[in-house]
């Protein structure tokens, strides 16, 4: 179990603090009254997304002696408006084109069963496109 504590700052902002000391500022979007300063909520939730799937596939690479050096990912966060919430995240991996074809099918999955991936929201569409560059 992790508890972070979560303090509002003022000006529609909030300071994060995990409890091995790292520290964040959120802020809401400029379109609902934010001056978007800071990552908002949801784009955490996007990022959060994203790296896990990275960190996940980057932990099974190590235990299988995969190099996954120079792995990078995009997210875009696509908000729907009634109710307001996150409608679609899709995530581009890009994955270096030395990994082994025959390694590819079982690193994408293990990077579709992230935890943050398994703990959306059914009715959230979370693509995730694997290229190999």
């Amino acid at each position: 179990m992790v508890t972070i504590s979560v303090s509002y700052a003022g000006n529609k902002k909030c300071d994060l603090k995990h409890p091995e000391g790292a520290t964040l500022r959120t802020d809401a979007p400029r379109d609902i009254g934010g001056d978007a300063s800071a990552f908002s909520p949801t784009d955490l939730v996007a990022a959060g997304l994203a790296s896990c799937i990275v960190t996940t596939m980057a932990m099974w690479a190590e235990r299988n002696g995969v190099d996954l050096t120079g792995i990078t990912a995009s997210v875009e966060k696509h908000m729907s408006a009634s109710p307001r919430r996150i409608g679609r995240v899709p995530v581009i991996v890009n994955v270096p084109a030395s990994v082994a074809p025959d390694m590819r099918p079982r690193l994408e999955a293990v990077g579709n069963g992230c935890p943050v991936k398994a703990s959306l929201h059914p009715e959230v569409e979370a693509t995730v496109t694997y290229q190999y560059v």
